[in-house]
Formats: C-alpha cells, sequence, structure tokens
C-alpha cells in the first residue's frame, strides 16, 4: 500500500508518487556513488528506463566534461563538507542530447561518520543557463562595443588634434615660405634688371673698339668678350622672364598688328644654321594667313625649341620645323630624331631649372622650355611634347588672333 500523508485540510498526498513524480529528479548513490535509486521524472527526462540507470556508477550519466568537473571539483567537495548547492552539469539523454541542470546533494552518514547514501535532487536549468549566457554575452557585447567606442572616441580625438597641428604648422611654413620665395624673386628680377646697366656699357665699349686698328689677337679677343656679352643678356633675360612668371605677371608679351610669321621663323632658322653650319634644318611652312602675335616672343620660343633640337637630336639626321593653319590656330612643330626623353624627364620638362639629359654637357639655367611654355601660355596657346623611338616632337598650338575681350555687361 502506498505510504500517505495527512495534509491539513484534510486532504492526502501519495508520498510515492510525490517522489516518483515530482517536478525534479531524484538520485540516491551508495558509499560507492552507484545508484541504487532514480525517480520516474529523471527517466522521463533521460528517455531511459530506472532498469538501464540502477546500479551504474553516477557520472555514466554526465556528459564528458561535466563528468571531469563534477569528479576534479564537487566530488572533492561532497566529501568534504558532506554537500553542494546549485552545481550546473549536464545529463545524458539515451539520444545523446545534452540535458542542462543544476543538482543539489547531501550526504548521509552513520553514528561512527561512515557513508552511507548520498542523495541527489536534480532541476532542468535549460533556459536559466540560456538566459544567464544571453545575459554573459549580453554584457560581454557591451562593454567591447563600449571599449571599441572609447578607443575610436580616443584616436579621433587623437587624429583631429593631429590634423589640426600639422595643418596649421603647414599653413606656416607655406606662409613663410612664400614670402621667401618672393623675396627670392624680386632679388633676382631687380639684380637681372640692375645688371642690364653695365652690360650695356660693356656693349657700347665693344662697339667702339670694334671701330679701332687692332691687332689679330685683339680682333679675336674682342669677338670672344662679344659673344659672352651676349650670352650674358640672353641669361639675364631668361632670368628676368622667369622672375616675371613666378611673381604672378607671367611672361610679357607685346602683340603686333597681323602680319605675315614666315619672316620671323626663316630669320630664326637662318640664324640657327649659321650657328650650326655642319647641322641640316629642313623647313615646312604652311602659312597664308597674317599672325597677330608678339614677334620678338614668338621668335624666341622657337629659336629655343630649334637649339635644344640641335643640340640633343642625331647629328647624322635633319632637324625638321613645321608649320601649318588648323580652324584658326597655328600649329607648329620642331621634330629631330634620336635617343626619346625618359617619361620621368618629360613630366618635369616645363619646370624651371630643368633640363632634358641629366648629366649633360649643355651649359644654361635649364628655363628655356619653362619660358617658352610661358610663352605659349601667354598667347592662348599650349606647348607640348611627344617623344618616342621614331622622333622627339615639341608643338605650339595658338590662335592666329587674339581673343576678344567681352564687352562688360551693363
Amino acid at each position: 500500500m502506498s505510504a500517505t500523508g495527512q495534509l491539513a485540510d484534510g486532504l492526502t498526498e501519495d508520498l510515492e508518487d510525490l517522489y516518483e513524480r515530482a517536478p525534479c529528479g531524484y538520485v540516491s548513490l551508495d558509499r560507492h556513488a552507484r545508484v541504487v535509486k532514480v525517480n520516474t521524472t529523471i527517466c522521463t527526462w533521460l528517455d531511459r528506463s530506472a532498469k538501464e540507470i540502477l546500479g551504474r556508477p553516477f557520472h555514466e550519466m554526465l556528459s564528458v566534461p561535466s563528468r571531469m568537473f563534477f569528479e576534479t571539483h564537487f566530488a572533492p567537495l561532497l566529501r568534504m563538507q558532506g554537500f553542494f548547492h546549485e552545481v550546473a552539469v549536464d545529463l545524458v539523454a539515451n539520444n545523446d542530447e545534452r540535458l542542462p541542470v543544476l543538482a543539489n546533494a547531501m550526504e548521509r552518514r552513520d553514528a561512527q561518520g561512515n557513508l552511507l547514501f548520498t542523495r541527489i535532487t536534480v532541476f532542468k536549468a535549460a533556459e536559466r543557463r540560456r538566459y544567464e549566457r544571453e545575459m554573459v554575452e549580453a554584457r560581454r557585447a557591451a562593454e567591447k562595443a563600449h571599449a571599441a567606442l572609447g578607443k575610436l572616441n580616443n584616436e579621433l580625438e587623437r587624429r583631429v588634434e593631429e590634423t589640426v597641428a600639422e595643418r596649421l604648422k603647414l599653413e606656416r611654413a607655406l606662409q613663410s615660405e612664400r614670402k621667401q620665395g618672393d623675396l627670392r624673386e624680386q632679388f633676382i628680377a631687380v639684380l637681372g634688371h640692375d645688371l642690364k646697366n653695365p652690360l650695356a656699357a660693356i656693349d657700347s665699349g665693344l662697339r667702339v673698339l670694334s671701330r679701332e686698328q687692332l691687332s689679330d689677337r685683339g680682333e679675336q679677343v674682342l669677338s670672344l668678350v662679344g659673344k659672352s656679352t651676349n650670352r650674358m643678356v640672353e641669361l639675364i633675360d631668361d632670368v628676368l622672364d622667369f622672375a616675371r612668371g613666378r611673381l604672378g605677371e607671367g611672361i610679357p608679351v607685346d602683340r603686333s598688328p597681323p602680319g605675315p610669321l614666315t619672316p620671323v621663323l626663316q630669320q630664326v632658322i637662318e640664324e640657327i644654321a649659321s650657328s650650326n653650319p655642319d647641322r641640316e634644318i629642313v623647313v615646312k611652312l604652311e602659312l597664308s594667313s597674317d599672325v597677330e602675335c608678339d614677334r620678338h616672343r614668338l621668335a624666341q620660343m622657337v629659336s629655343n625649341l630649334l637649339g635644344n633640337a640641335v643640340i640633343h637630336g642625331d647629328p647624322e639626321r635633319p632637324v625638321r620645323l613645321e608649320a601649318r593653319e588648323e580652324n584658326g590656330r597655328l600649329v607648329l612643330s620642331v621634330i629631330n630624331h634620336g635617343k626619346p626623353i625618359p617619361a620621368e624627364v618629360r613630366k618635369r620638362l616645363f619646370h624651371p631649372f630643368s633640363r632634358g639629359e641629366p648629366g649633360g654637357t649643355h651649359k644654361g639655367l635649364g628655363l628655356g622650355l619653362y619660358i617658352a611654355r610661358e610663352i605659349a601660355v601667354a598667347h592662348g596657346g599650349t606647348l607640348r611634347v611627344k617623344s618616342d623611338e621614331m622622333e622627339t616632337r615639341f608643338t605650339l598650338r595658338m590662335p592666329l588672333r587674339a581673343p576678344t575681350p567681352r564687352a562688360p555687361s551693363k
């Protein structure tokens, strides 16, 4: 007959049914930790019969990690103090599914302190364990996000401060460099201008001496000094043009009324040819329209391009000068053959103090092509270079007429 208990209102409770179908699992172990009693609840949870569980070591009901944790931590604790509470372990069901539970245990001993049996109660903890994991993960995520945000804010503040400081430093350095550059270029302009006066005096003296009766040696010295003086005048003119361009004034041009350009080009060609009698210059001029330009400046540019072509071109092949009209524009090209200009040199070819051949023997300031391009720009045109194994070609494109200024709007 089932054991019963009397309740306060006169009802009775079936104590055996309470044990078997309690809302928690009951397991009793002998002193060798073998299962001697187990209730129906835990059998149902694990989908095992009591016969499958009874007589087997309790640790076989646990998953491998829980078994190791139980044997190394909680079994010794149970031996020392006789109980433990809310130990989180995983039981293994019949289908190998893990069942998270919380276990409480208490030992029963005789008067001499010998272990008689151990009672264990087991409570399902899947939802609780899931909730705890979610809380831990959420806390870790929040801490990680907070730390990352703090780090990001600190990094942004540091970068902003560094950027502002660097920007202020660069602006101050740029302002200082601009002032220094303006002073240098103003000095160059003044110096170049003032040097022209003593050179003019030297040139006048040379002309006076050229009318005197001189020895052959004197004639040679006079010619040499004259050439050197002319070269100095050219260099000073280049420096003055450079200084004007750098000071924002640009290369000054004085446009003459429209007129034929062919005589100007022929004069430049004759000058280059007389200075280089061993070089062939092939000319192809197809100009029928008048050109409005600064003839002196245009001659200066063409002379520079032809001179460079003679110096750097293949001496066995001719230098060519071609000029034609194209859609209301002047297209003038100077072509030579020889080694192509390297790409890295072409990038800076029109920069001041740049030379086409690093380490070359040609003496000069490296301002010729810079000034040539500025002359083209001052005429509303462009000066481009194309260089490959076939040829090196400098091409000027500019309007035949100066643009008509727009009338101011009323």
